[in-house]
């Protein structure tokens, strides 16, 4: 059996991610942000004020990850932490002024870079693309491979 990068989906996601994330990089850093940051920005654009687990379980990713990106961008002053008023061990993760202040830019990089990643998809062909990659998502999701 023989391995054909162009016929397998997991190569070809993997190549897709790593183009859109140095295409979102190029586009965001002027504004002081980094493509690992950006799930956890749209979440709170969103709703400001979730816990570190809220974001874990919003986002899917790994609470070590998570945590490690929080830490940086608290660090780059992104976000701050304040202790929840329901219970005070908690905290919850709000945004800086000038973070928020940077949504429009950071969301229109975002869409520039889907816009050309699509360029040449009709709308029926985008439409159809998108629920394959969701149905692929889900099915991992249920499997546990993700």
């Amino acid at each position: 059996m023989t391995f054909e990068k162009d016929s397998s989906a997991g190569y070809l996601a993997n190549h897709m991610a790593r183009l859109f994330a140095a295409g979102l990089q190029r586009r965001i850093k002027p504004l002081g942000l980094a493509p690992g940051q950006f799930p956890a920005l749209l979440a709170l654009w969103a709703r400001e004020g979730q816990t570190q687990k809220d974001l874990v379980r919003t986002l899917d990713i790994e609470q070590a990850t998570l945590a490690n990106t929080l830490s940086r961008m608290e660090r780059d002053g992104l976000i701050e932490r304040r202790p929840s008023a329901e219970d005070g061990r908690v905290q919850e993760i709000f945004l800086t002024d000038r973070t928020r202040s940077l949504r429009d830019e950071a969301v229109a990089a975002a869409m520039a870079q889907n816009e050309i990643a699509l360029e040449g998809f009709s709308d029926t062909e985008t439409t159809q693309f998108l629920s394959f990659m969701k149905r692929a998502i889900a099915s991992m999701q249920q499997d546990g491979s993700a």
